[in-house]
């Protein structure tokens, strides 16, 4: 597999461009989240996940600290501080052939972070 899907992440991530979002999202694409017990199937579903969690997670202090890959996907470690609690975490992504995002799923520490994305994600989804 060709990175090209990892590179239009991180272009994503820079430029908060829901339509590049949109256009790297395989239409079977699976969402899973930190909080919410079932995998959420579908593109649609998958990028209004994707595309709260930018807008939670996103902002000014949001960085990626690490990064490993394989032949199908990767796993990019990050961290944020928001409402005074430092946020550690993991996107685990899976990419088709043709560099779609398949699967990401995301797992976050400590237990206070999770506890304030709950909140801030359940708001941010509300909203859409």
């Amino acid at each position: 597999m060709t990175m090209s899907g990892l590179d239009k992440w991180y272009g994503y991530m820079k430029s908060h461009d829901t339509a590049a979002l949109w256009d790297l999202l395989h239409p079977d694409a699976v969402f899973e989240s930190p909080v919410v017990h079932t995998p959420q199937r579908g593109r649609d579903i998958t990028f209004k996940y994707l595309a709260s969690a930018e807008k939670v997670l996103g902002g000014p202090g949001f960085k990626y600290t690490g990064e490993w890959r394989n032949e199908s996907g990767a796993v990019l470690e990050f961290e944020n501080e928001v409402e005074g609690i430092k946020i550690n975490g993991v996107d685990i992504i899976t990419f088709s052939d043709d560099g779609k995002i398949t699967h990401f799923k995301v797992m976050v520490r400590p237990l206070k972070a999770i506890n304030l994305l709950h909140r801030l994600m359940g708001e941010q989804l509300a909203r859409q």
